[in-house]
């Protein structure tokens, strides 16, 4: 009966998938494990093939919705969409190839419940192409954030009533760079739980595997949606680079 009072409150977990057949079972599967049961899983799959299709359709059932698109929108449409069919107090987010740890749920509810926390994170560790453990700073405010974006998105949970109109962008790659950033300048800061409860996949083709590719996004969106002037612009991105090195050594160094 404790234990039932203690989960009354609800998570949303955001999940857009691309053709992901070859990660996506583990990823939902650490998510079944999880230790705090009070969960949906809202699935938003972006026109994916025919292989991935048919395994989500296998798992859809009372706390995992499955939502096809008929065309390709991109990363940031489809968490926006699962965002407008989230019902629950919080959300959490997470990528169609991490895992989370079996207590990471419980352990960022409770932190943000005892401190009255709006936005947080998490350490987490990076595996595939490269493995690292990533200790992620305390806490960060927006202007940080322009120059160390370690606020993973899989570690990522925030209570629903803080987003208002805020939306991932519609670019084809740091979608979620800009929802950040809004977020922070609203709530002021986003803490981190210094724990390494999820695992964090580094693939070599993905999206955001070229360096240049993920600058000239960077670059774009401080431009267009954070209205930042050059000088401010030029210094987020070396700041940026420089605090990827760190993270990641000289591959994937604008990965977050």
């Amino acid at each position: 009966m404790e234990n039932k009072k203690k989960e009354k409150t609800k998570i949303d977990i955001i999940l857009p998938n691309f053709n992901s057949s070859q990660f996506i079972t583990k990823t939902i599967n650490s998510i079944l494990r999880q230790s705090y049961k009070n969960w949906n899983l809202i699935i938003i799959d972006d026109c994916s093939d025919k292989e991935t299709k048919n395994l989500l359709k296998k798992i859809s059932k009372k706390k995992i919705k499955v939502y096809f698109l008929k065309e390709n929108r991109g990363a940031g449409f489809c968490r926006n969409l699962a965002i407008k069919k989230s019902k629950s107090p919080f959300i959490a987010f997470i990528d169609s190839d991490d895992t989370w740890e079996k207590d990471k749920l419980k352990k960022q509810l409770s932190f943000m419940k005892k401190n009255n926390f709006s936005f947080s994170y998490t350490n987490y560790k990076t595996f595939g192409e490269k493995k690292r453990n990533v200790n992620s700073p305390s806490k960060l405010s927006y202007s940080e954030f322009l120059r160390n974006t370690s606020i993973a998105t899989s570690t990522m949970m925030i209570k629903r009533e803080i987003i208002g109109n805020i939306k991932f962008t519609n670019t084809k790659i740091c979608e979620d760079f800009f929802f950040k950033c809004r977020l922070l300048k609203k709530v002021g800061h986003a803490f981190c739980l210094k724990k390494y409860l999820t695992n964090y996949r580094i693939r070599k083709n993905s999206l955001q595997s070229s360096n240049f590719r993920n600058f000239y996004w960077i670059w774009k969106i401080n431009k267009n949606y954070n209205k930042l002037n050059i000088f401010e612009n030029f210094i987020s991105l070396i700041f940026i680079s420089i605090n990827s090195l760190k993270k990641y050594g000289g591959k994937n160094i604008f990965k977050f």
